[in-house]
Order: structure tokens, then sequence, then C-alpha cells
């Protein structure tokens, strides 16, 4: 008999007009990294959230260390050892790091929460499994890879021995990322299990020992990973052959579109980070801009784009000036905006996703005539998109939070690459997405280059940048340091230009 810690028999899950998990059967050993591998949408969070207590299945039974249990909540499911991470942090801002991992487990000492013992506890759980936190730092004030971090210690805080991870590097940067899978190991090492959500194939094969295959809702079945391979696997998930490079011409470039002379930008904190940035794009071209996360890369993208005021400088979009003009004003102009963060910047996630596919243009004929909307024509060419990009929601009305990320993301893309604009600014725009869907997008912005739009692709990516992109643009503490195309380049190389190196000593080694 396998010594399996969690087995999910014969689930089922349905939701008004979708089954989301039909007939699953997932079986995790102790002290394994387990994959669960399938498209947007294809029911791995349902799966899990029906594991940790958030759902209840309509048919099918659940065994923690070979006893049938009944989870109810996620109470029940911290009581049986399992912890989960969520792909969006369950996190108070405002609260330290002590605070969020204690919060309802505060230990008491004559009736007060004793804070010093928890720090203790805290730094000694995170001593054990090199997750290195400050516990008295404010979340607001820690990266992204630092509050998962914190996500991971609540849990093992709580006694966790099964550790649920929902896309957990989604938001993170490569090293960030290569951290992350450091600490896996050092998890597994102590005989916790991890199932990890995942789409991103290449960190299957290097952390992972066996991997469960779903599609659309459906269990494909289960490899072991050291036997299989990443066009196997993704094959498995989309039900066809995928490629994993992207087919295109030689770029035709034109007018310069976009022009950026002496462009200065501070970040939310008062810091200096766009530091008098020069940078063109011209029509039928993909500007990359490759360059590791905090060189100010997302201060330059929102002052393009009127989220952020600039401080000096100039941006020009077809000769026009368009610097510090509101969001609404940019897109007027002519740009189209996929922005890092969907949550914040490209939804409102409790309208329906139909709705939210005319955010940019809902004011405008056809869809409004003297300020009276048209919601059939709203919805017309809501279906439209939805079916070409094929975003998969139960209907046109389910509200936008209710999507996965990833059916989220392409939403986005959707309606941004639809406006034809002149200048299509992509941020991180395959963030969240599956193979198949990447294959997708990487055509899209390709025929968007040939129908002779300007495309400005920022990724943390770098198979991404060099993938893509017709031109690659090295940003380094708030300046463009190089560019270089990706037949003249690799990525070690560009690796080196990303922390500082010239391009004579990055071509040395």
């Amino acid at each position: 008999m396998d010594n399996y810690v969690v087995e999910m028999l014969r689930i089922r899950k349905e939701f008004p007009g979708i089954v989301a998990n039909n007939n699953i059967n997932l079986q995790v050993k102790q002290g394994e990294i387990h994959a669960l591998l399938g498209e947007n949408g294809a029911g791995k969070s349902t799966l899990m959230n029906v594991l940790f207590g958030l759902y209840q299945p309509e048919k099918g039974e659940i065994r923690i260390k070979g006893e049938k249990v009944n989870i109810t909540d996620p109470n029940v499911a911290n009581d049986l050892g399992i912890g989960m991470v969520h792909q969006h942090f369950m996190l108070v801002d405002t609260f330290t790091v002590t605070q969020n991992i204690i919060l309802g487990t505060e230990p008491k000492k004559n009736s007060v929460v004793d804070v010093k013992k928890a720090e203790e506890e805290i730094i000694a759980l995170s001593e054990k499994y090199g997750l290195h936190v400050d516990p008295r730092a404010k979340i607001r004030d820690i990266s992204v890879g630092m509050q998962q971090r914190v996500e991971i210690l609540k849990t093992l805080y709580r006694g966790s021995d099964v550790l649920i991870l929902d896309e957990p590097t989604a938001v993170l940067t490569p090293q960030e990322i290569n951290e992350l899978m450091d600490i896996m190991k050092s998890l597994i090492s102590e005989g916790i299990s991890i199932i990890l959500i995942t789409h991103k194939l290449k960190e299957i094969m290097e952390v992972c020992d066996r991997c469960t295959v779903i599609r659309k809702g459906e269990g494909i079945g289960t490899v072991t990973v050291k036997d299989s391979n990443p066009n196997e696997l993704a094959s498995l998930m989309v039900g066809r052959e995928v490629s994993f490079t992207t087919e295109k011409t030689p770029p035709k470039p034109k007018d310069v579109v976009l022009s950026i002379k002496d462009l200065q930008v501070k970040d939310i904190r008062n810091a200096m980070m766009v530091k008098g940035l020069n940078l063109d794009v011209k029509a039928g071209e993909i500007v990359g801009i490759a360059g590791i996360d905090g060189n100010g890369q997302t201060e330059l993208i929102e002052a393009i784009t009127g989220l952020r005021p600039s401080e000096s400088g100039e941006i020009l979009l077809n000769n026009k000036a368009i610097t510090n003009m509101s969001p609404r004003k940019v897109t007027e102009s002519g740009i189209s905006h996929i922005p890092q963060d969907r949550h914040k910047f490209g939804l409102v996630l409790d309208f329906p996703i139909g709705e939210n596919m005319v955010l940019q243009t809902y004011y405008q004929k056809p869809y409004a005539n003297k300020g009276v909307l048209s919601f059939k024509r709203i919805y017309d060419h809501a279906k439209k998109l939805i079916e070409e990009y094929d975003v998969r929601t139960p209907n046109l009305y389910t509200a936008a939070r209710a999507l996965s990320g990833g059916n989220q993301q392409k939403a986005i893309i959707a309606r941004e690459v639809d406006r034809s604009p002149d200048l299509l600014i992509a941020a991180q725009p395959t963030r969240g997405l599956d193979v198949g869907a990447i294959e997708f997008i990487h055509k899209k912005l390709i025929e968007e280059r040939d129908k002779g739009r300007a495309v400005l692709l920022l990724s943390f990516e770098l198979d991404e940048i060099m993938n893509v992109s017709d031109r690659i643009a090295v940003m380094f503490d708030g300046n463009i340091v190089e560019n270089v195309t990706p037949e003249e380049t690799n990525e070690q190389e560009l690796g080196l230009l990303m922390a500082g190196s010239s391009k004579e000593k990055a071509g040395e080694s």
C-alpha cells in the first residue's frame, strides 16, 4: 500500500451552469511535491478549495492518512493538518508579520496576547524552514515574495503537514521563484507534503515528484515527473501539441509612435525610480523591457498610462505630448494597457464580466447614446470577445471576481487588444496563464505588430522577452542601459546586463 496522506476520490463539484470537478481522483504521498496541472479554469483551485473546506462536494470522499473525513470548513482542515496559501494573499496590510501569523490562534499570558512568545516561535519556525522574515515588519512594507513567506509560516504555525500552494509563483520575480523552490525542498525534507497548483511546466520538472492533470474539470491522470517531459505534460493539459517558440517574420519598423525623453518618476515613497530615461518605440515592432523587478519598470509604465505623475521629462505619442494626462485621456489618445495588477487596475471585480469588457469605451458609441447605455450592444460585444479569446465563464453576467485568475487575464487582454490602439502596453501579459493561452497571446501580440501597431512589452520572464521581442531595452537603476536584439544576445548575457554589467563585460562572461 502506498502511504497516502491525502486521497480525494471521485470528487464532483457543481456551480450553477457549470460542473467544475467531475469524478476527479487525487492521491498525495507523504513528503512529496505533487503538482496539480491544468489550463485556466480547468478546476484546480476548486478541487483544492474542496480539500480546504471552502466548498462542499456533491459527490465523492476525502481520506486523510487513511481515515475518511468530512471537511466542512477551513477550521476542520486546519485541525487535520491541511493549510492553504491562496493565489491572492489573505493578509492584513496594516498588521505586522507576527499579528498576521497568529491571527485567530493568539498565544495568551494572563489574558493578554503574548507577542514576545509568538515572535520567538515565528523566528524558530522561519529558521527551521529557511523562511527568513522580520516578525515586526508591517505587511504593506515588505515585498510580495516576503508576503508569501508569511502565508506559508501562517500555515506552519498552525501545525500543517499538508501544504496547498495555489499558483505560488504567479506574482514572484525569477529570484523569488528560485528562493521558493529552495523553501519547498526544505519543507519536504522535514516530512511536509506539498500540493502545487500550477501550469508552469519548468517548475514542475524542477521540483515535483508526481503530477495530476485536470482538463475541463475531468481528471486526465497522474504521471511521475522524472519519467515525463514538458511536451507530454503540455499535451495532456490542453489536449493538443503546443509550440514553445513563437513563429514570426522579421519586423518592419516605421515611424516612432512612443517617444520618451529625459523622464523622471518617483515611487510611492518619494524615491526617484525613473532617472532621466529615454526610449523610442516604433510602429511595427515589439520592444521588450528586461530588468530585475524594482528598477523602475512599474513606475515607467504607470507614468506612460497616466497612473503616476512624472517629475520631469516628456512622453510623446505620435509627436503629441501626453505627459501627466489622466488615464482616460491617455486611453483616448490611442494607448491600450494590459496592467501588471489585474485586480487593482484591470477589472471592476464586482461587475459582470460582460460589462468589464467595455470599461474603456462604455460611454462612447455604439455602447452609449446621449448618456444612455445599450446593454444589448455591450453584451453582444462581450460575447464575441469572450468566444474569440476562450474566456471560460458560466455566463456573461458572472462577476469578474468569480473567474479564475487566468480567465480574468484573458478578458483584459481581449478588451485591450480589440481596441486596436496605436500603442499596446503589455505588462506581464501572460502572468497566470497556461501554456496554451500563452501561445495564443504571443500570437496576438505579433498580429498587432504586423498590423502596424507599436507594442511595449514588460515581462520578468526572460524566455518571453527573448521569444516575443524584436528589440530588448535592458533597464537597470531607472535607466535603459542597453538595447539589444534577441538574435545577438542570450539569457545569461541579459541577466548580467540586468544586474548592471556593461555589454562588453557581459559578453566576456
